[in-house]
């Protein structure tokens, strides 16, 4: 069983402003509730009992209301970017601290998956290096994208802008199981980017990344319009 998730909690939020002119981003309010405690709830009921949050904009505010997680029943761990190092550079320094299977999911996200069932799928895989949710589509304008092979291998990532159609491609989502490996493939100190950068070095390596599809609820929120789409749905369902 995996028990351990990185939560990628750094981003400004320029375009939830003024809701992000005193708080970062993942801990906007749905119902009240943090979106960061959201997740922290959803991958606890899954089994995992220590997370690592990497932070650039106001930390603080992230660190004072969550501590070291024990209120929460968890184990929560910590790392301020100086400057920022892209959604995959600041997971290279829990190296030392992590299991060699973990979760990483981006924190601007409201995600209801169950996290079980992508893990009793990545199981089956043979000497995966990680999985990344996907979903089969033709509209990828706006998304990076990969192209996989009969068995849900991906073989060739796509990122946006795109200049010409491809067959049989998937929009890539922000929900990861990754192994310990895939952190040798990310320099030191350096801005990195999954979809851009890490995930085409493994991938021309000859390493073994997969898709998982599933018709949980997520939406990432970076608009007012899809915060106010969430909140929506979630309200629907606790009512």
């Amino acid at each position: 069983m995996i028990k351990q998730a990185i939560i990628s909690a750094g981003g400004l939020g320029a375009r939830l402003r003024p809701i992000t002119d005193t708080i970062p981003k993942p801990m906007i309010p749905i119902l009240g509730k943090p979106m960061l405690e959201w997740h922290v709830e959803q991958l606890k009921k899954h089994g995992i009992k220590e997370f690592f949050f990497t932070l650039h904009y106001l930390p603080e505010v992230v660190m004072d209301y969550f501590g070291d997680g024990s209120r929460f029943g968890v184990k929560i761990n910590y790392f301020v970017e100086k400057e920022p190092l892209g959604s995959v550079g600041a997971i290279k320094k829990f190296e030392s601290q992590l299991d060699k299977t973990f979760y990483y999911i981006y924190g601007d996200m409201f995600s209801l998956m169950d996290y079980s069932k992508m893990s009793e799928k990545y199981a089956q895989k043979e000497n995966p290096i990680g999985m990344q949710r996907m979903k089969r589509t033709d509209d990828y304008d706006d998304a990076d994208i990969a192209e996989l092979d009969e068995d849900g291998r991906c073989i060739k990532i796509h990122g946006k802008p795109h200049t010409k159609k491809y067959p049989n491609v998937y929009r890539m989502r922000g929900s990861f199981i990754l192994d310990k490996k895939v952190l040798s493939y990310i320099p030191e100190d350096t801005v990195f980017d999954l979809g851009k950068q890490l995930l085409p070095k493994v991938i021309a390596a000859g390493e073994k990344f997969y898709a998982y599809e599933c018709n949980d609820y997520s939406k990432g929120i970076d608009t007012l319009e899809k915060l106010k789409e969430v909140t929506s749905m979630v309200a629907n369902q606790v009512s």
